[in-house]
């Protein structure tokens, strides 16, 4: 019996940056009726609000939803209201070395980007983004970018070398985050473990980037079932056949 469905989130529940639509607000409002359900992201706290909770109906159902920004260097849950159960943050002496260091890997990449959408270096508290294109670029334009994530590949090589200390992951579709080592997805998933005393055999993932080197494989690599989707649309179409399994049960 599964107990917990863990979800990613941008290219799983929602497009890139976007709002969940109604038909996925109405499918995880009525998955958190009848199981507990998590989701991780490389987004910091802001785009949590955005995208899912502006979407979702704030009542007690929202106990059974847990919220892991920045990779599962955050874990917020609800109890009335929104609180905070830690943050892995940064100092700021952290901060600036890897700042530091992501300036010098794009000036050693020398990637020609022409335009972009709004700031591309973020500081996410317990994680530093970079987005090639900027936080606000059109979806469109961000797919084409790097879909084979050839050009991050390099820049996550470079800082890899530079700023070992810290973990270096693709995350998104134009975007490179850094956050304290050890920490990914599967971090997140093992603190999942730990605060609701749920077994890893007794979780579900579900995200588009469950592949070796994907910001979604680490949750595999802990040994969680996973299910690899491709977009939004199919993730609808496998949390009706959850539901209907866990209904039936």
């Amino acid at each position: 019996m599964k107990k917990l469905i863990v979800f990613d989130l941008d290219g799983t529940l929602a497009e890139s940056k976007s709002s969940l639509d109604a038909e996925m607000a109405a499918l995880l409002n009525e998955l958190l009726g009848i199981v507990k359900v998590a989701i991780i992201s490389g987004g910091g706290w802001p785009q949590f609000e955005k995208q899912i909770l502006s979407n979702l109906p704030p009542d007690d159902v929202l106990k059974n939803l847990s919220l892991l920004p920045t990779c599962g260097t955050q874990f917020y849950q609800y109890d009335g209201t929104w609180k905070k159960i830690y943050s892995e943050d940064f100092n700021a002496e952290e901060k600036k070395k890897i700042i530091d260091a992501l300036k010098n890997a794009l000036i050693t990449v020398g990637f020609n980007i022409e335009k972009v959408w709004g700031e591309t270096i973020e500081d996410r508290g317990s994680q530093i983004t970079y987005s090639a294109l900027g936080q606000e670029a059109p979806i469109k334009e961000k797919t084409k970018w790097d879909p084979d994530f050839t050009k991050r590949k390099k820049i996550q090589k470079i800082l890899s070398e530079s700023i070992p200390e810290f973990s270096v992951h693709l995350g998104g579709t134009t975007s490179v985050d850094i956050t304290k080592p050890g920490i990914d997805k599967g971090y997140g998933i093992m603190k999942l473990r730990d605060k609701l005393d749920i077994k890893i055999e007794e979780m579900i993932f579900i995200g588009d980037a469950i592949f070796p080197g994907g910001n979604d494989y680490p949750p595999k690599e802990a040994g969680v079932v996973s299910i690899r989707i491709k977009g939004p649309e199919e993730s609808k179409r496998v949390i009706e056949t959850i539901i209907a399994c866990l209904d039936s049960n």
